[in-house]
């Protein structure tokens, strides 16, 4: 608070027991002449923030006369995005910090106890990752523990994991437990200056609408932390209402996970070897035990990434999506034990990168390792089911992910389903075709994220990896191999030739005038008629609900007013996809070109997207004039 010096009076905080005002504090007299809001802003950061680092990172910016640093950290709030709530740690309200988390968890037990009727029976699932800053005073495993004190005030049960676990086994153990949801502190293959905050309902699937908002809303209506029980992060350790159900959940989920094997006797005496890196993640120890369930010996992990490290010191992104720049150190690896596959986790381990070596090495896309997960899914299936119409068997996908489960749903006779980007969508939609009797072999998004089965209702790289290694194992007595194997779909199916990439913009203006160019388009005063010289024929924009090619101009898919999502379909059967990320400051584009079936000559479809993808670039986004920077090779 303000002395009557105008200076801030420093409030208790849980790191430390002295309460003395520092006398260094700075004074205010600049920042009321800037602003009377931004004032108030910073009058409630310092009332309510009782972490130290992050007091002092405001105390900063308001000495030094910041005050544009300031505005942009205290006077917005942050809103859930395709993965939650995702943000840089340190101070303010629009950044991941204790105040903000214990914030949003007084938001999500005011909406569940609305919501929820044996709210303190069920209780709430908390589970985190290895991410820690050390200027913020944020670490996963303390937000994890503030978010459970503040539901332990109010005697809500906490099954709190006693140490990191990967994201799935948070929805994993919403759903064996029976919990009333469920909070994941990660920001997945972010940064290292992010973390997150992932709900969970009760059915195992993050938040929709309109939980998403209700929450939000809540959060708006509880901004005052409530006590100091909310800061007492070693309440965890004291309350009889906090259980871990690390061991319990780690065993259920490996007995679970062998309804995925089907040769284990086969895998037993698999030649091959397997590189696995964790990427400095939580990944590498649960892999391990995967491979264990599958009959395997263990994959041979990058010993430089193999222990837990937040700042992920050998890779300049811990994204393993990024193919060769991320893999360096996984394939020198390979190359020196001779091994033949690579298989990458991200830092939460709900993603998976795999590449192979035959002449030299292949990383597949997301694109090319779901074609070969869903031909193996559905393989595996018909031999456990001779005789057996697949009608009742459904695969999904996101509508900025390849067609080829489309394609091979026509021709196999099982059903399709394509929903908005983010696992999110999925889940929730499993668990709707599970509740109505079907049957959903696959699932996945084209960010190298993917769920064999249906039991744990999110992205799932730890199951995935042995489901890899076992078709791997498979096509390898087959005398064959990951590669052969999709051109070979390629020729059943038609190739489905893809790119996919990114441009980063910081700059929310530039983004939206992007896409307001984009729907008032110079000479059309509507959406661009061509891309390249290729006619359109037709536009769907999520942000706004239109489709040209429905018969009413109306979206089938949910509209989505969170971010921008402008798909075009062009006379050559292409189809291109620009959209804002919903966890990083990044323009996504999707481009896909299919051929006939029997065709196995893809240079003709490359050739022709690649025109397509290069014009989409530079004619809709113009990333020299708007100053995007393109991803790097």
């Amino acid at each position: 608070m303000l002395s009557s010096a105008g200076v801030y009076v420093c409030a208790t905080d849980t790191h430390s027991t002295d309460t003395s005002t520092d006398p260094k504090e700075p004074q205010l007299s600049g920042l009321r002449a800037a602003d009377c809001e931004l004032e108030a802003a910073v009058q409630r950061w310092m009332n309510w923030d009782r972490n130290p680092f992050t007091r002092a990172q405001i105390q900063s910016l308001v000495s030094r006369g910041l005050y544009d640093d300031l505005r942009s950290r205290l006077l917005s709030r942050l809103s859930f995005g395709t993965a939650g709530l995702r943000a840089p740690m340190g101070a303010g309200f629009n950044r991941i910090n204790d105040l903000t988390v214990i914030q949003t968890t007084q938001g999500l037990y005011s909406y569940l106890n609305r919501c929820v009727s044996d709210l303190r029976i069920k209780g709430v699932v908390v589970g985190f990752d290895v991410r820690a800053q050390e200027e913020s005073g944020c670490s996963s495993s303390r937000l994890a523990a503030l978010t459970s004190s503040v539901l332990l005030s109010r005697d809500v049960p906490v099954h709190l994991f006693s140490s990191y676990v990967p994201t799935p086994f948070v929805p994993y153990a919403v759903k064996k437990l029976r919990a009333a949801a469920g909070v994941m502190i990660t920001a997945s293959h972010n940064m290292k200056e992010d973390n997150g905050y992932k709900v969970y309902w009760s059915n195992g699937a993050q938040v929709l609408a309109p939980h998403d908002k209700q929450v939000l809303q809540s959060v708006e209506e509880e901004l005052q932390p409530w006590g100091a029980l909310c800061w007492d992060h070693e309440l965890v350790q004291r309350s009889p209402l906090r259980t871990d159900p690390i061991h319990q959940i780690s065993r259920c989920y490996m007995e679970q996970l062998s309804s995925l094997c089907f040769h284990k006797a086969l895998n037993s005496i698999c030649p091959l070897k397997i590189v696995h890196s964790s990427f400095h993640g939580v990944g590498h120890v649960f892999v391990q035990d995967t491979f264990r369930e599958f009959g395997f010996t263990p994959p041979i992990p990058v010993p430089q990434q193999k222990e837990p490290d937040p700042a992920f010191p050998t890779v300049h992104c811990p994204n393993p999506e990024e193919g060769h720049s991320v893999l360096k150190l996984s394939l020198q690896l390979a190359e020196s034990e001779g091994a033949t596959i690579v298989l990458a986790t991200d830092p939460d381990a709900d993603r998976l990168a795999v590449a192979e070596r035959v002449d030299g090495w292949t990383v597949f896309s997301g694109n090319q390792v779901a074609a070969l997960l869903g031909w193996w899914m559905f393989f595996n299936w018909k031999h456990t089911h001779p005789n057996v119409e697949p009608n009742n068997v459904y695969m999904l996908a996101t509508c900025v992910s390849s067609r080829i489960l489309q394609t091979m749903a026509s021709t196999e006779g099982f059903n399709y389903q394509e929903t908005l980007p983010g696992f999110k969508w999925i889940g929730n939609k499993i668990h709707d075709l599970c509740e109505e009797g079907h049957e959903v072999l696959f699932s996945f998004e084209e960010s190298i994220g993917f769920l064999c089965g249906s039991w744990v209702p999110e992205k799932d790289g730890v199951s995935s990896a042995a489901v890899v290694a076992e078709m791997c194992s498979f096509l390898h007595h087959r005398k064959s191999t990951l590669t052969q194997q999709l051109l070979h779909i390629y020729h059943m199916y038609g190739c489905h030739v893809t790119r996919t990439s990114y441009v980063t913009c910081r700059d929310p203006p530039t983004i939206q005038r992007i896409f307001s160019r984009l729907r008032c388009f110079p000479a059309t005063s509507s959406y661009p008629c061509s891309v390249g010289g290729v006619p359109i024929i037709a536009v769907r924009d999520i942000n706004t609900g239109y489709d040209s090619s429905q018969s009413d101009g109306r979206s089938i898919l949910p509209v989505a007013k969170s971010g921008h999502m402008i798909t075009f379909t062009l006379q050559n059967g292409a189809v291109a996809t620009l959209r804002t990320s919903g966890t990083e400051p990044k323009i996504k584009f999707y481009t896909e070109l299919r051929g006939a079936p029997g065709e196995s000559d893809a240079s003709l479809l490359e050739e022709e997207l690649n025109k397509v993808t290069a014009a989409l670039l530079e004619d809709f986004l113009e990333p020299k004039k708007n100053k995007l920077i393109l991803r790097t090779p």
